[in-house]
């Protein structure tokens, strides 16, 4: 019987520390999720954490990712894939944005979400300025897959909407306090922001394109490769 019980508490002992693998520390001290598998782990305890493609959870969402392209500011490629993911929560959060936008003929346009924290570090190359690039020492929401670049684009036309600039532009006219922008640009991004806040999603102050989904906290940074997602 003793015999029994004790090979019992190994079985679940052995059980609990393969579901609970450390989360490896980088060289800064933070946590990074960066091995497929671990990440797998920590779906199948929490579904929450899942990754979800936005064009297939989302059909019909425009998007333009243009880390995919030479198309952004540092005229460098950082992706090989034009993909768009979001935690679980953040994107069903999205898909009620998108329901509730298509019945006023607007649909969400989509320039970035989920960003592997590696791309994070190159793109700190390039822009060392806290207000428009995130710091590797802290990371990014885009890292924890839970902030979102996005725009708004007329159904009947295909066209954006007139914004205060161009998305990933480094100036004071990005910022949501700018207000010497004609009214109808002034308009589009109080819709805009209207929208996602009234969904979870927060703003911040240096563009008004991006948006923190307001669960980020709970959720890890990743250097997961969108390679790994599409398998």
């Amino acid at each position: 019987m003793k015999r029994r019980f004790i090979s019992v508490i190994f079985v679940i002992l052995s059980i609990t520390i393969g579901f609970t693998q450390e989360i490896p520390k980088n060289k800064y001290g933070l946590s990074v999720v960066n091995d497929f598998g671990l990440y797998q782990t920590q779906i199948k305890k929490d579904s929450a954490k899942a990754l979800v493609d936005l064009q297939k959870f989302i059909p019909g969402i425009f998007i333009d990712v243009r880390y995919a392209t030479e198309n952004n500011f540092a005229k460098t490629k950082f992706y090989e894939s034009q993909k768009v993911f979001l935690r679980a929560p953040a994107a069903a959060a999205l898909k009620k944005i998108q329901k509730e936008l298509s019945q006023q003929n607007i649909s969400l346009k989509i320039y970035d979400a989920y960003r592997p924290y590696s791309v994070t570090e190159k793109m700190w190359e390039f822009v060392h300025d806290d207000r428009y690039a995130a710091d590797p020492k802290s990371g990014s929401r885009h890292n924890r897959a839970c902030a979102v670049d996005v725009t708004l684009v007329d159904l009947k036309t295909k066209k954006e909407f007139a914004m205060p600039t161009p998305y990933d532009n480094f100036t004071v006219k990005a910022h949501h306090s700018y207000s010497n922008l004609p009214r109808k640009i002034l308009a589009n991004r109080k819709l805009l922001k209207t929208i996602m806040t009234k969904f979870g999603f927060e703003t911040i102050t240096s563009e008004w394109w991006h948006y923190d989904f307001s669960g980020w906290k709970n959720f890890e940074l990743l250097d997961i490769p969108f390679e790994s997602l599409e398998k």
